[in-house]
Formats: C-alpha cells, structure tokens, sequence
C-alpha cells in the first residue's frame, strides 16, 4: 500500500487522516487495516512508535461510521484495554483526532482518582471505551459497566499487561464478553505467557508481525559507561551538561531513584523533573508538558511510567541503572531514534550490573559498545572490563556480578539491528490515575 485512500477507508477519516498530515501508512498499518476492515481477528507484534493506535483505531472509527448505533446506559460497543493510564489517554487522543469526522461517544477511565466522572462518562453508554484493567473491573462490580454489547475488543501491550499482573483481570474481563465479537492483540514481545492469553481469545487470527523480535533500532548509537556506584551522579550530570544533549529521558529502576536523580540534578544546574507512578496525574502531566515544551532537558522516569512516553526529539536516553529484564532496555531506548531521527542511547553500569549487561547483550544479539571517553569515573572498573577481543557469552540470568564480567569489546562500530521492543515488570495500574469523557466532533 502506498497511501490511506487505497486501504478503503471512509472519507471522513481519510480527512482526518490529511488534517494530521498523514498520507502514507506505516507497515503495521498497513498489514493490520484490511484484516480488521474484513472483520478478522488480528494478532499484532508491534511496539510503540509504530503507528500502531491507528492501526486499530482507524478500522474500528470506520465501522462506527458504517453502522451507527446507539449504545444501550452503562455500555459500549468497542472495549480498549491499555495498561498504563498514559497509554489509555494516549489513545483516547488519538481516537478524538482520527475520529474528529465520526460522530461517537468515548471515555477514558482508570484508577487512582475519584471514580464519579468517570461512572457519569459511561452512564448513558460510549461507542470507544479506554480503560486499564483495575478500574475496569472496579465499575463492573458496582454495576455500573456491562460489557455484553462489546462488538470489538482490542489488548494493547498485551506482554505489559501480564508484566505487571493483570493476567487473572484480564481473563476476568474476557469472560464477560460475548463470544460473538472480533479481537486484536497487539504486543511489542511474544513469551509464553503472551501466546496463551492470543490462543484463548483470538479466533483464527492473522498475525501481524513489523519487526524482528529483541532487536533494537538501526539508528540508535548505543554504548555502555563502566562506572561506580558512587561516581555515577557526578557522571550523569557530566553527561546532561554537554550541549549535545538535547532532550534526554534517564532511567532509574525505583520510584524513589528517580526521585534523588531528579533532585540531583537540578542542584547540579541541569533542569529536571521526575515521572513515576506515585506522583499524581496532574504532576506527572506537568512533568511532561515541561519536558515537551523544552522546560526541562531532562526527565527521569521508572519503565511503568515511560511506557506511555511518546515525545519526539529525544535525543539521549540514559540508563542510569540497566534494568535487571532485558526487554526493559530496548524498550528504553526505543524512546528515542523516533519518526526517522537518529538518537544514543548510554548505559552507566556499575561492577553489580554486568550479569544485567550481559543479559541485555544478548537479548539485543550484539555487545554494545564502550565508551572509554568517560572511563576515569569507573576507577578499577574498566580496567577489568574493558579490553578488546570477542564479546564474552553472557552469564545465565542472576549469575556473576562484577568480577566475572569477562572482557570488555571497545569496537565502536557495531552492526545494528531493528526496532525495540520489550516489556518489564511493574505493579498495577490505577496509581494517580483519573479519567474523562470524549465527545468525537463531526
């Protein structure tokens, strides 16, 4: 396909889609609209930065615009589940945007805040309902939801969703829908876990697959930075302070790391904030409002509350502590290199983190490269580890730390792979969240 005219589209959202300035689908897109137009159940591999909300979004708005139909109180005809609430308001923007033609009622709920917008956005029935797991089935036992007229359902994230351990919500979910009805699940990663989940609620899908799996983006420029613990603020705001850094997203493990980096930082004269999930909505938005709008050129973020981070124009994602899942680190560093541009991604590992090196390596099938340009910092360190020669096997997972690290590449010229992916492991959504309703214009 060349552009959104030939996918068979319904003019108002062809229009919508030349508002925006879209002409051209990406390739999940692409793949994914005509299976859903034909009413097939879909099963995508997809990451974020794919254009994969429109994927679903665009088919669903079409057949809202084909069938209109009033939805019965306290019901909706399309159920979306996300596991984050910045993902589920990201896509309900993206709905009122696509949808701006298409006459529908949505709402966007999750937990964390008073429920009783939320109850009165879903009282007299919404076509698009946007939800995360727990408030979902919240609103469900108080009666206030009934999902027995869902015509279309869809799993965003599907690997994060069970990440964080909404398996049992989902299911819980799942068997309140009516066997009749057509599915998409879309997920960055395909485990075990993942499969099972498709095999139970997908009929005969066609499989939707963008990228290779665990590979991380051709133009991502990553490298590591052995350092030790105690030197690594010093060196993070060493780093932050270059001209070079544009906009940078630094990644911390904990929600109380981040924020002492963010602290840090701005003791330091480099303008920050923090974005985790026990901040409230309201200041985790103006955190990232900030961070947009160029405010602030850093803002340190826990891997929950990244994952609905969509920000083009970031240039530098840091890792001040290497994540112990390895799917977290291409999904980290997939937040920048986005819509063409080029981006670097640097590690700063200290002797503890090398089993999670070593892991990330070979999930990502390639060492990454050292950066030996800041190697003062890691004192005894990168005389260990650095060195050339071959990349050492990596440790099985929990093995080694420091001082079985092997020997260290400094070849800075890697072979790249893909696009990232990854998922990794948090606690359930609802934290700080609130919702709203939408009304589509047209």
């Amino acid at each position: 396909m060349t552009a959104f005219v030939e996918l068979g589209l319904a003019e108002p959202l062809i229009r919508a889609l030349d508002a925006e300035g879209y002409t051209t689908p990406t390739p999940i897109q692409a793949q994914a609209i005509p299976h859903l137009l034909a009413g097939k159940d879909v099963l995508g591999i997809a990451q974020t930065g794919t254009g994969k909300t429109a994927a679903f979004a665009l088919p669903i708005l079409h057949r809202l615009n084909a069938e209109p139909k009033r939805p019965a109180p306290r019901s909706t005809r399309v159920l979306i589940l996300a596991p984050t609430r910045e993902l589920a308001v990201q896509i309900g923007e993206g709905f009122s945007a696509y949808g701006k033609n298409v006459r529908f009622r949505s709402a966007v709920i999750f937990g964390g805040v008073g429920q009783v917008p939320q109850v009165k956005a879903v009282a007299n029935g919404v076509e698009v309902l946007v939800a995360t797991p727990g408030r979902l089935i919240d609103l469900m036992d108080q009666g206030h939801l009934n999902l027995s007229s869902v015509e279309m359902v869809v799993l965003d994230e599907a690997d994060r969703m069970l990440d964080m351990g909404f398996i049992h919500a989902v299911r819980k979910i799942a068997a309140k829908l009516p066997k009749k009805r057509q599915t998409l699940l879309f997920s960055a990663t395909m485990p075990e876990s993942v499969t099972d989940l498709a095999n139970g609620l997908l009929h005969q899908p066609v499989r939707v697959e963008v990228t290779p799996v665990a590979t991380t983006a051709e133009k991502i420029e990553q490298k590591v930075l052995f350092v030790t613990r105690e030197n690594k603020r010093i060196l993070l705001v060493e780093l932050l302070k270059d001209k070079g850094v544009g906009r940078a997203i630094v990644f911390t493990r904990t929600k109380h790391g981040a924020n002492r980096v963010a602290e840090q930082l701005t003791k330091s004269g480099v303008a920050a904030d923090a974005i985790h999930g026990n901040k409230s909505q309201g200041a985790r938005q103006k955190a990232l409002n900030a961070f947009k709008s160029g405010d602030i050129r850093a803002l340190v973020a826990t891997d929950i509350a990244a994952r609905g981070i969509d920000v083009d124009g970031v240039t530098h994602v840091i890792n001040f502590e290497l994540p112990n899942e390895p799917e977290s680190y291409v999904h980290r560093i997939g937040r920048t290199a986005r819509a063409g541009a080029d981006g670097i991604a640097l590690s700063l590992c200290d002797a503890e983190e090398v089993a999670y090196l070593r892991q990330i390596e070979k999930t990502i099938r390639m060492p990454v490269p050292v950066d030996i340009d800041h190697a003062w910092h890691a004192e005894g360190i990168h005389k260990i580890h650095v060195s050339k020669g071959p990349a050492p096997k990596p440790p099985a997972r929990g093995g080694g730390g420091g001082n079985n690290g092997g020997n260290r590449p400094a070849r800075p010229g890697q072979p790249k792979g893909g696009r990232p992916q990854g998922a990794g492991k948090s606690r359930r959504d609802g934290q700080g969240q609130h919702g709203h309703g939408q009304r589509g214009r047209g």
